[in-house]
């Protein structure tokens, strides 16, 4: 099923494909090396698939149907990655990282039961990235200044976007705005989760929203988080606004990871108390993985955020509705 298909009035690629494709190749270079600086990763290999039922998958909001098949020699079945939020943390440990280090790497997932429209895809194309942190920095003030760090690494590569190609001409606000779910529903309490993010980054440009994953005060979440990655009272999501769009536009989803005692609220509070039997929950709750800060980084809406295209499939190649396909043919969009 396809979410509501927006086109800008008047929309116009500003790029070739020729050039879009340049372009991206040029961003993901940038991107990653800048990235790799400011928060001191090392690129790693990471898988696409990983054995069903070893609780290393990320189980994103918990409904999610995970896209899985038999291995002819071995006697067990596979599942493609959701995302590698669970991976990452295993790697950290097992590759022997210390504190204030830190990995990325390519991620490619397939999430079949997302809707797909201008921004969303069932292919999904990350940077993740995971970085060892002591148990001091677990504080909304080390999660703010990482958020700095990387939202200054996005505006570096806008601007070297720029200077390769003087026909973009919009900037990224590099201060972000930091608020809570909290007090954006307290701000905005008869709106829903996306109208309240599209008022404060239309406002603030450049924002990070706080605490996704919990109950807020009307009883309601704002976002669903699974229980067992981010510490939900210590991640968030970056958003910046997206002129073409009209809208916000979420890039990055991070914080900090669950240490033993916020694994096991969060898992009460979801009823999902079942998980502690895999051996990456065992190893939070006895202390064995470390204490980690990690978050995704979407490529194809990067690309699409600094080259300003309408639509994530005139930067990645993927399967949409027919009735999607002729309707951006029909206004000047061209899916890869």
């Amino acid at each position: 099923m396809s979410r509501s298909l927006y086109i800008p009035k008047d929309y116009k690629s500003v790029l070739t494909l020729r050039e879009t494709q340049h372009a991206i190749k040029y961003i993901k270079d940038v991107f990653q090396q800048a990235l790799s600086f400011a928060l001191t990763l090392d690129r790693v290999s990471a898988p696409l698939i990983v054995r069903k039922g070893s609780g290393i998958n990320d189980d994103l909001n918990g409904v999610e149907r995970k896209v899985d098949f038999d291995i002819k020699e071995i006697a067990s079945e596979a599942e493609v990655v959701q995302s590698l939020a669970k991976w990452k943390r295993m790697a950290l440990y097992r590759y022997g990282y210390n504190a204030g280090e830190g990995i990325y790497t390519d991620m490619n997932a397939i999430r079949r039961d997302d809707d797909t429209d201008n921004t969303h895809s069932i292919f999904v194309d990350q940077w993740d990235w995971e970085k060892v942190i002591t148990p001091e920095q677990r504080n909304i003030h080390f999660l703010k200044d990482t958020v700095k760090s990387v939202v200054k690494a996005i505006a570096y590569t806008k601007r070297k976007v720029s200077l390769r190609y003087p026909q973009i001409a919009g900037k990224i606000c590099d201060e972000p705005y930091f608020i809570t779910t909290q007090e954006l529903e307290d701000m905005y309490p008869d709106k829903t989760g996306h109208e309240r993010e599209r008022l404060i980054t239309k406002e603030h440009k450049t924002v990070f929203l706080m605490g996704i994953g919990g109950k807020l005060s009307s009883g309601e979440k704002h976002d669903g988080r699974a229980p067992d990655y981010d510490d939900w009272s210590l991640n968030g999501d970056i958003l910046f606004w997206d002129e073409v769009l009209d809208d916000s536009l979420e890039i990055s989803s991070m914080g900090i990871r669950v240490d033993a005692e916020s694994l096991k609220k969060q898992l009460a509070e979801c009823g999902a108390e079942d998980r502690m039997q895999y051996k990456y929950h065992q190893m939070i709750a006895d202390g064995t993985l470390p204490l980690t800060i990690g978050g995704g980084i979407g490529q194809s809406r990067l690309c699409m955020l600094l080259l300003e295209k309408a639509h994530i499939g005139e930067v990645q190649s993927s399967i949409w509705s027919e009735d999607m396909i002729e309707k951006c043919a029909e206004n000047g969009i061209t899916l890869l």
